[in-house]
């Protein structure tokens, strides 16, 4: 659907759901890869299923809570393709831990990965990013809305929505910086929860079903191809319609 020939991805979270789908997406585009995840093994199995020309893939282990880490991402960028053009940090954890029985560890885990390590990596890349670039974060409906027993992850959320604003205005015009918010999608991230309550949101939602993870990698697609050229600042909630009539 788009042109990335020549373009740069840098992903974090690439071995997840909805991050594997982003990279077939940008991959099939054309786009250069430079990917990260905790579990390196299960990422270049992965990237062998696409039958990858040699040059256009580099990966890594990574711990996004480690500033160090995003230090070295950035670094593979820059010494394999020289810039930056797509950023999407996509590390994230969900766990169900009521607020009451919620411990500071638990917390602090939550806040490490999917708020700091935005921000470490988001820091970073940014002398890398070239002219016509585009940042993706990825926050969630809970953000929005709140979510039960997950207060800290509705919170991480939350935040990244106040940061993409706040970058929009910093990094233009070179940098546009938008957000997409998935609802409840199909990835083994939220499987359970799915399990749990997810035939009560299917009855709320318009389109009576959970999304898919290329139904999130396609809106991430689009927010950073020319086609959203006039678009920063922006959160897209991609949910069925669940938000609006839960």
């Amino acid at each position: 659907m788009y042109n990335f020939k020549n373009k740069t991805l840098v992903l974090t979270g690439a071995a997840g759901g909805i991050g594997r789908e982003i990279v077939r997406q940008f991959y099939d585009a054309g786009a250069n890869l430079v990917l990260a995840d905790m579990d390196i093994a299960g990422l270049d199995t992965f990237i062998q299923t696409l039958n990858p020309v040699a040059g256009r893939i580099v990966t890594m282990q990574m711990d996004s809570s480690k500033p160090e880490d995003s230090d070295q991402l950035v670094e593979l960028a820059r010494k394999h393709f020289g810039g930056i053009d797509f950023l999407v940090p996509g590390a994230a954890i969900y766990k169900a831990d009521p607020i009451r029985e919620m411990t500071d560890e638990q917390w602090r885990q939550t806040m490490s990965i999917n708020l700091d390590g935005v921000f470490f990596l988001i820091k970073r890349a940014i002398p890398l990013l070239r002219e016509n670039s585009a940042i993706v974060n990825i926050s969630s409906m809970a953000g929005h809305r709140g979510s039960f027993y997950n207060a800290h992850y509705s919170s991480t959320k939350g935040a990244l929505i106040s940061l993409t604003r706040s970058l929009s205005r910093e990094l233009g015009p070179a940098t546009r910086v938008n957000a997409v918010s998935p609802g409840m999608i199909d990835t083994p991230m939220a499987r359970q929860l799915i399990r749990d309550r997810g035939q009560s949101a299917i009855e709320q939602t318009p389109l009576k079903r959970v999304g898919q993870p290329g139904e999130i990698a396609s809106v991430i697609a689009f927010l950073c191809s020319d086609g959203a050229s006039f678009i920063t600042g922006e959160v897209i909630n991609a949910n069925g319609g669940l938000h609006m009539a839960g």
